[in-house]
């Protein structure tokens, strides 16, 4: 009889166990996030303080149509492979309604290729290379960052009013760096015909040789540099640059350089007079963006990056398909995410319909020094919507579907 009992008690057990998962499951909706926060900790640190951020606001404002946010992270430590692995586990495992995240431009792409054979809603954060929303575009993925041609066209506006006709080109060996010296380099010729691209360095991502670098530019003689290193190789190429002499006299037009995460690093080495894009919090003076510095810095007692604007506009894009679509069916998902407006702390946004590219934009400005420190001068917010081209020429790049 009390085997009986405890039988009974154990299957009641299970059963109701059961039943609180589910009552669990049906009132939160998770989100599989993933970045590669063990490899480059300068950007991923402040972006996952702004996705958390935007997760806390968004429950704390009721939720998703009433249902909690969860977002379950993954490190993918920059390889594409263990990048697809995370995507898998998340989709199969944790049961999330879309995927978000990633930062290398290979890794994106890697995970687009993913949700586009499973057909996984995919809300690309921070790769920039064009091939994402165009030449391997998918029903399945959005991306929220400027693309390369957007910023490269920013830059190029500014670039083609330089004297200079002899331009030299660093950037990573790998998809973004060569990405974006391509339409660059396209751009700019469209604009100035009379240029001529005497070098081109390809050092490998992560991995920069300063010295031999500086060397074979300085050597080529050119008249201004376009620089796409970032992180710990832009640090490498600013001291040797500064040393062997490379930027005096010269013209600098360079990728993400004003943004906090690659400037601070740099401190009273910084190079001024470069025309970079990046991010001037302390001088943006919106009602969007003083609402997000306030709640951010409030919160981490610390002043936000550029990664902390990506991870909190990432999730808070998320949340807002989420909520229109009041599903998490992937083609209600996607039906949701074509054409919407959302804010941001830059202001309004749209998820084109066309390419599934959001107009979010970037400032442009020069680099300079002050009290020690690199800081972002003379700025200018460039909207997205500007500087994309149109839906014939995207129709032309995006593979049909």
């Amino acid at each position: 009889m009390q085997r009986s009992k405890r039988l009974l008690g154990a299957t009641l057990a299970i059963i109701f166990g059961g039943l609180a998962q589910t009552a669990v499951a049906q009132s939160e909706i998770k989100i599989g996030e993933i970045n590669s926060y063990s490899l480059l900790p300068a950007f991923t640190e402040p972006y996952r303080k702004g996705w958390q951020l935007a997760v806390e606001e968004i429950n704390a404002a009721g939720g998703i149509n009433g249902k909690k946010l969860v977002v379950v992270s993954k490190d993918d430590g920059g390889k594409p492979a263990d990048a697809q692995t995370a995507a898998n586990e998340l989709v199969s495992s944790e049961n999330v309604a879309m995927l978000t995240g990633t930062f290398l431009s290979n890794i994106g792409l890697a995970v687009s290729d993913f949700a586009n054979q499973k057909k996984v809603f995919f809300l690309a954060a921070e790769p920039l290379t064009d091939a994402i929303t165009w030449a391997k575009g998918n029903r399945y993925t959005f991306r929220l960052r400027p693309s390369n041609y957007m910023q490269a066209a920013m830059l190029v506006e500014a670039a083609a009013k330089l004297p200079a006709k002899r331009w030299a080109t660093i950037a990573p060996n790998y998809e973004y760096g060569q990405s974006a010296v391509a339409v660059f380099k396209k751009l700019m010729s469209e604009k100035r015909p009379d240029i001529q691209w005497v070098e081109e360095q390809w050092p490998p991502q992560g991995k920069i040789d300063a010295g031999p670098v500086v060397q074979a530019v300085a050597a080529a003689n050119p008249e201004a540099i376009l620089n796409v290193t970032f992180g710990a190789d832009l640090v490498k190429l600013v001291r040797e640059g500064n040393t062997r002499g490379l930027f005096r006299d010269r013209s600098v037009v360079s990728f993400l350089t004003g943004e906090p995460e690659y400037l601070d690093p740099l401190k009273d080495e910084t190079p001024e007079g470069w025309i970079v894009t990046g991010y001037p919090w302390s001088s943006i003076k919106t009602p969007e963006h003083d609402a997000f510095l306030k709640a951010y810095q409030a919160r981490y007692n610390d002043y936000p990056r550029l990664g902390s604007i990506v991870g909190y506009q990432t999730i808070k894009s998320a949340a807002a398909i989420l909520a229109k679509a009041n599903s998490t069916d992937p083609e209600k998902l996607i039906a949701a995410a074509e054409g919407l407006s959302v804010s941001s702390p830059f202001g309004g946004i749209v998820f084109r319909k066309i390419d599934h590219q959001s107009t979010l934009g970037a400032f442009v400005g020069k680099t300079a020094l002050k009290d020690g420190k690199g800081v972002m001068v003379d700025s200018v917010y460039r909207k997205g919507s500007d500087y994309l081209p149109s839906d014939a020429e995207v129709a032309k790049m995006r593979p049909k579907e």
